[in-house]
């Protein structure tokens, strides 16, 4: 090959079979696609080692994408749970995994990961470094920090989040200006320590070139970690979360420099009449980069829901320029999920996404409603569970209480609406009471 990333491909007028596969999933023109990833306005996030990858796009004019995370913790070490999660994730087609394992040697889950999925994955160096590393915080060098960037790297992941942005410049915006919850970010909150321990500037920041050259080496996706994203929606688009913005936007323009793909990350906790705005301001600031966002959650005060609170962020944020959707779910800010919560937050994020897409106007994202309306409409049963997001739980709790007549649910029994205008239509009489 003579290309080393997606984006050199592209800017060098070659249409590559990942670029193929990704037009026919998003019923665009190849040449249209090409020209996208060449701006930066789209990635493709494929590393080169992994095989078993199908491609998948993101970015401005494409369905929004959905990410699940999981891992392994030190308060729960079960394997088979996690990859319970990751079969579950790519059931739902899901197109990404962020494998967040922070304990022990990781590398043996994230290896059979990569070895099976379909789905892009993603990882935080950050978070695997002391683990990896076998080294306490303040014994870890800057250089050692870009050792697990290579290992993550040429173990086959997409993309990698890197904290780049929380340089001096940005902490000094943070602590200037104060906050109710501080830094929630853990990678950020990692690197802030070993900043204000150490007095040394953010190594993925001062070495940031030999970073892109790793991730050049195997077309590795830089995601622009939001290390001060907010935690609360008390402390939305402040100061700290804008200075790092700013940063992130020059060093989006540096990556694009040496071919690296990049998506740039954003929060958090934030109201809803403040999302359209953030949306426009990261794709003003950061060059119209494709948008990955954690929520937002439009409220502080639903643990145990806040897949919820993060479905009616996500929607309102896609909706508005929003590329690719971080799952919450109920589970957030209370515990690591178990396999029903990952279900729940893989529906109501991709509830979200598909609500935004077709407010977007993204093509063909209609399609399925209508076909489930056209169903409902005939009343068959088989069909709306086939075009459901969870099939399982809509027939689930169809057949818990069901209908003297099929064509009717036990909620409107023989009032059903349905019934009545298609006996109607039909030239039908409407009766009830037969019986008599």
């Amino acid at each position: 090959m003579n290309y080393k990333t997606q984006m050199e491909a592209a800017r060098k007028g070659i249409i590559t079979k990942e670029m193929q596969t990704v037009a026919e999933k998003e019923y665009m023109e190849p040449e249209v696609l090409r020209q996208k990833v060449a701006e930066g306005s789209v990635c493709i996030p494929a590393n080169v080692n992994h095989k078993a990858l199908s491609a998948e796009g993101i970015g401005s004019g494409l369905r929004t994408k959905i990410n699940v995370n999981l891992g392994i913790s030190g308060d729960c070490q079960n394997y088979d749970m996690e990859m319970e999660k990751v079969r579950m994730a790519i059931d739902f087609g899901c197109e990404a995994i962020m494998d967040l394992s922070n304990y022990g040697k990781t590398n043996t889950f994230r290896k059979e990961l990569v070895a099976m999925s379909p789905a892009m994955i993603g990882t935080v160096p950050m978070y695997d470094a002391i683990g990896y590393l076998e080294k306490d915080l303040l014994e870890i060098t800057a250089k050692d920090f870009l050792k697990v960037v290579e290992a993550h790297a040429r173990e086959g992941v997409d993309f990698q989040t890197i904290h780049a942005g929380i340089n001096k410049r940005a902490v000094e915006a943070f602590k200037r200006q104060g906050r109710l919850t501080n830094i929630v970010s853990r990678g950020g909150s990692l690197l802030f320590a070993w900043m204000e321990m150490t007095g040394n500037e953010n190594p993925f920041y001062e070495y940031y070139d030999e970073v892109l050259d790793i991730l050049r080496e195997y077309d590795v996706t830089i995601s622009l970690g939001d290390a001060l994203r907010p935690g609360s929606i008390n402390d939305s688009t402040d100061a700290g979360q804008i200075s790092e913005l700013i940063e992130l936007g020059d060093l989006t323009k540096r990556a694009w420099e040496k071919d690296v793909q990049v998506m740039v990350e954003g929060p958090g906790h934030m109201a809803m009449n403040e999302i359209a705005a953030n949306m426009t301001l990261q794709k003003r600031i950061c060059h119209n980069a494709p948008f990955y966002v954690l929520g937002p959650l439009v409220t502080d005060i639903a643990p145990g829901y806040d897949h919820i609170t993060s479905a009616i962020g996500g929607a309102i944020a896609a909706a508005n320029g929003a590329d690719f959707l971080c799952y919450v779910t109920p589970a957030e800010h209370l515990r690591l999920p178990d396999a029903d919560d990952v279900r729940e937050g893989i529906v109501a994020s991709k509830i979200a996404a598909h609500a935004a897409d077709i407010a977007k106007g993204v093509p063909h994202a209609r399609d399925i409603d209508n076909k489930m309306s056209d169903a409902r409409r005939r009343v068959e049963w088989d069909e709306m569970f086939q075009y459901a997001i969870d099939p399982d739980k809509a027939k689930r709790y169809f057949e818990s209480v069901p209908p003297k007549d099929r064509h009717t649910c036990s909620m409107c029994g023989k009032m059903c609406a349905m019934r009545t205008t298609n006996k109607i239509l039909a030239g039908e009489k409407v009766e009830f009471c037969t019986e008599k």
